[in-house]
């Protein structure tokens, strides 16, 4: 793996995760296509494939966060909001605030983007985007955890709304990061 570019399986080597040698396009000396890794693919190459696979990460997240930070949008104008204790605006006015710095982070790449489009630091702008895109899932995470807190606060008036949010939050965990970093460890030291 590679740290330096954040050391995600899909920049290993080809020939370590298939096996075999890796096939350089040009012969083998890598001068036709710039300079090669080990993996048959040029720095570029390698970029290209790293931000067309991270723009299909964002779709799904861009998709979930902006129909999310719509909804929540709209509360404010109805009439029960007017209703609701001071805390529950609070924490109302918190997950807006998530949502929108979640949005933010995950039209950010796209941005990014086309801001340095052709200036031919596509390696360094992958990486950049990938981050912004991993904050963006952090916030992401808090503002459903908070919007969750709030809809089962003033729906139920349960003293165990928190340890139900704290349950969800627990498999958001779980499914976002533990596995994960799990089948990461455990077979990408096999490979």
């Amino acid at each position: 793996m590679n740290e330096r570019n954040g050391g995600t399986p899909e920049d290993e080597p080809r020939a370590a995760r298939h096996g075999g040698k890796a096939q350089v396009p040009d012969g083998g000396t890598g001068a036709a296509t710039g300079r090669h890794d080990g993996s048959g693919e040029t720095e570029e190459e390698r970029a290209d494939r790293r931000w067309q696979e991270l723009l299909q990460e964002i779709r799904v997240a861009q998709t979930g966060v902006q129909i999310l930070l719509g909804f929540l949008l709209t509360v404010v104008f109805t009439p029960l909001f007017h209703d609701l204790e001071q805390t529950d605006k609070t924490i109302y006015l918190v997950t807006v605030v998530l949502g929108s710095l979640a949005t933010g982070a995950l039209i950010g790449p796209v941005s990014f983007h086309r801001i340095v489009s052709g200036r031919r630091v596509k390696p360094q702008a992958v990486v950049w985007a990938s981050r912004l895109t991993f904050t963006g899932i952090l916030l992401l995470l808090a503002t459903l955890t908070a919007a969750l807190f709030l809809i089962l606060r003033v729906a139920t008036h349960d003293p165990y709304a928190p340890w139900l949010v704290s349950g969800v939050l627990a498999w958001y965990l779980i499914c976002w990061f533990a596995l994960p970093l799990w089948v990461r460890t455990h077979y990408a030291d096999r490979s």
